[in-house]
């Protein structure tokens, strides 16, 4: 059984290492492909008028990629609808440093709860994998 394992592992390292050699189709003597076609020179056009920027001119090409890509998706900025300004009039203006209003710690708020910390702070989901406890603290 042993020098049968020992065969067989013999036989396939050689397999192995023989498909490694070259020759045969699998060799490196390919044609060039660069070489199947003739190039044609580079030529100048005919009509080869560029006319230097304005200094102070703005650049032709001068936004982001990232807005070229937003252009492209959802086309140019659109007015806004009368219900959007209606909307918007009646919200009035944010102030100015409601970021930092909000997150200093002199800001008053009200608790709500547990029930209403675990509904904010529940999984999303369809709610197949919700569970019920029933008793309290």
């Amino acid at each position: 059984m042993r020098k049968t394992t020992g065969l067989i592992l013999v036989t396939t390292s050689a397999l192995l290492l023989s498909a490694c050699g070259g020759g045969g189709m699998f060799n490196r003597n390919r044609p060039d492909e660069f070489a199947v076609q003739r190039q044609a020179p580079l030529v100048v056009p005919p009509d080869f008028a560029l006319v230097p920027p304005a200094p102070g001119a703005p650049r032709p090409n001068d936004s982001s990629a990232a807005a070229q890509a937003q252009s492209a998706l959802f086309g140019a900025p659109q007015p806004r609808s009368s219900v959007e300004t209606t909307v918007g009039g009646k919200a009035g203006q944010a102030a100015p440093a409601i970021r930092s209003t909000v997150g200093d710690p002199q800001t008053n708020t009200v608790d709500k709860g547990e029930v209403a910390r675990d509904i904010i702070a529940a999984p999303e989901g369809d709610g197949r994998e919700a569970q019920t406890a029933i008793g309290g603290n």
